[in-house]
């Protein structure tokens, strides 16, 4: 049996972990620690989670937790992922990954030294609908790949205390949903991008609301992505991939058990079909006990955790903004 515990009195983690571990009989959740023992206690509470710790090092270093949900702001990713892999947990850990890519380097260089493992929180990733995306585009149905682009907005209004028009905790449209779409182009092409050109919107300074970015890959491709979290956006998640032969179109990769649709044009002849599944949530549990198991190896963090906020680091720079604690 696998304990959980949870970083942070969080909004993502009923879905993203609660919900998830209750449908398995290989797993528990264990306790919750906040930034205050009231508001771990309230939580608990609220979710029905069994204890709480008055500190986040309590919660790693309790003996009976195996697994350590890190869903605080990126600001702590990168000190309390590294505390819990050196107590010999392993650890999930929320998007974006770290502050900045020499933070994710230090992450991953602590899972390589301790023998731990380290999984980041792309939840989409884990669905039958992405594999299938990721099937197509490699099979070479489209032929070459030409050009990638992928978009992913939604309405995040300002308000007092509002972690994601924080910079200096990790805000800004591009750590909290660029992120994805800059996941989705690099995962599909398999190589690092060239940031040709950046274009950040900012209602404040230093906080991107919007963000726009165009790449260039080693062999050629080409991709963009867009973001926004302005108070007026709507919502919208999609990838497009160009090749030689056709294209490939999947609407909402974020949350397809919510629905979506996979298209794909070929010499002139469209199909759309769906992938079945669970939450993609479901999918992330399941997927980090097979690792937990030894019976997959992961597929976000490592390597492709630091190509991402390399990535995400340039794009700041390229939109004349720093990178997030830099």
């Amino acid at each position: 049996m696998i304990g959980i515990g949870i970083l942070g009195a969080a909004r993502i983690a009923p879905a993203a972990i609660l919900k998830p571990a209750a449908l398995r009989s290989d797993c528990k959740i264990v306790a919750v620690a906040a930034r205050d023992a009231v508001r771990a206690r309230n939580y608990a509470g609220e979710n029905d989670i069994p204890d709480i710790c008055d500190s986040y090092e309590a919660l790693i270093a309790r003996p009976d937790i195996d697994l350590i949900y890190n869903a605080l702001p990126p600001h702590r990713h990168a000190d309390l992922t590294i505390a819990a892999l050196e107590a010999g947990r392993a650890v999930l850990c929320e998007k974006p990954f770290a502050m900045n890519a020499p933070e994710a380097a230090r992450m991953v260089d602590a899972a390589q030294r301790t023998g731990g493992v380290l999984i980041e929180a792309f939840h989409y990733r884990f669905h039958p609908a992405f594999q299938r995306v990721f099937d197509i585009v490699h099979s070479g149905q489209l032929g070459t790949i030409r050009r990638i682009e992928a978009a992913f907005s939604v309405a995040i209004p300002f308000r007092p205390g509002e972690l994601r028009h924080t910079p200096g905790v990790g805000g800004g449209a591009l750590m909290d949903l660029g992120c994805y779409p800059l996941h989705w182009v690099r995962t599909l092409v398999g190589a690092e991008p060239e940031i040709v050109s950046a274009r950040a919107e900012c209602e404040r300074p230093g906080v991107d609301t919007s963000m726009e970015a165009e790449f260039r890959f080693p062999d050629g491709e080409t991709g963009s992505i867009h973001t926004t979290m302005a108070p007026d956006a709507q919502f919208e998640a999609w990838i497009r991939v160009d090749g030689a032969r056709g294209q490939l179109k999947i609407t909402n990769p974020i949350h397809p058990h919510r629905g979506h649709a996979i298209t794909t044009t070929l010499d002139g002849t469209s199909r759309t079909v769906t992938a079945p599944g669970q939450t993609t949530y479901d999918h992330q549990l399941a997927h980090v006990m097979d690792v937990l198991c030894g019976r997959s190896d992961a597929l976000t963090g490592g390597r492709d955790a630091v190509g991402n906020m390399a990535a995400i680091d340039a794009i700041y720079r390229a939109a004349g903004l720093s990178p997030r604690g830099m």
